[in-house]
């Protein structure tokens, strides 16, 4: 499908900071940031690894060689990007990824990232149905397979996004919503337990069936993700199984209505079951997850532990696939 609607009027260019970029905000300049990464790695590598200082010293140099690398590819890439963009007729609004939870998107607002992957899911949540344009600006480091745009197309996906010329594909998010009014979205998956390794306490109902279970918590992956968190939980399962594919693998696709969870490392006693450990998820088969933690419980999505969810005792979420849905431009 393309994208027409409405007037867009803005790019807001979603960036994020690069490893060197957090070391030098910590310790004031590259060559302190490069001398404390190589302190520390010289002194495991001959503490702990019992290599030669020589050797150690070498391999530190690497290490802070490949962070500048980093910042050296992606620091110009934006000035480049941002510049370009803002020569066409429209507002260009860089910021950085950690404003994104609560930066204000409008109907006249199209999101550019640039930058790896997570980033395109990061914006999926909070940009609401407005067209995102994901960017790889370092190939040989970044899969991207999320991003479709290399640098040098970036400025054409933008021209076509606002001539309604853009091919769009419609991602399904998933949806948990407390009973307090509380709710949080995700783009590959949503968690839901405790917040350290302790075992989550819970009910889980589906369908007809019901549970209580005492696990490392529950997966619900929608279609985008479910080649990642939740394909290594059926990896294990086929592991355990003497390295045969199980049949309870699901395949879904990005614009599927249906989401899929399981429960990882369900523990069976007296007063906890493993019947209900996987299943599929549609708009009229919700999945409903009632605490039974006294505190740290919680619920995060797409792997983000700091954007949470209280879920402790007296919390119910209802989880399903959410009425919004991200868009994403396409080739």
């Amino acid at each position: 499908m393309s994208f027409a609607e409405p007037r867009l009027e803005k790019v807001v260019v979603v960036t994020r900071k690069t490893r060197m970029e957090e070391l030098v905000a910590r310790y004031n300049t590259p060559g302190q940031a490069g001398f404390h990464i190589k302190s520390k790695l010289v002194n495991d590598l001959v503490q702990r690894r019992k290599i030669s200082l020589k050797e150690a010293n070498a391999r530190a140099e690497g290490a802070v060689a490949a962070y500048q690398s980093e910042d050296d590819v992606y620091q110009p890439a934006v000035r480049d990007l941002v510049g370009r963009l803002s020569r066409l007729n429209v507002e260009v609004h860089p910021i950085d990824r950690s404003l994104v939870p609560t930066y204000l998107f409008t109907q006249h607002d199209a999101v550019l990232t640039l930058g790896q992957d997570g980033l395109v899911a990061n914006c999926a949540k909070y940009a609401g149905s407005q067209p995102i344009i994901g960017v790889n600006p370092d190939p040989a480091r970044f899969d991207g397979v999320l991003l479709p745009f290399r640098l040098e197309d970036a400025v054409a996906a933008v021209e076509n996004v606002l001539r309604g010329r853009a091919r769009v594909r419609e991602v399904t998010l998933a949806e948990a919503s407390l009973n307090d009014g509380q709710r949080l979205l995700a783009f590959n998956d949503l968690f839901v337990g405790a917040k350290t390794h302790v075992s989550a306490r819970y009910q889980i109902r589906w369908k007809d069936r019901s549970e209580n279970h005492s696990s490392s918590g529950v997966i619900v992956s929608t279609g985008a993700g479910s080649t990642g968190w939740l394909s290594s939980a059926f990896n294990m399962v086929d592991g355990l199984a003497g390295g045969g594919e199980t049949n309870a693998r699901p395949v879904l696709r990005w614009e599927d209505r249906e989401l899929f969870f399981v429960v990882r490392e369900p523990f069976v006693s007296r007063v906890s079951a493993a019947g209900l450990v996987s299943g599929a998820v549609g708009d009229g088969e919700p999945l409903e997850i009632e605490s039974q933690m006294s505190e740290g419980g919680v619920i995060f999505s797409d792997g983000v532990e700091s954007d949470f969810l209280e879920f402790n005792s007296g919390a119910l979420a209802v989880i399903r696939p959410a009425a919004q849905r991200a868009h994403l431009i396409v080739r």
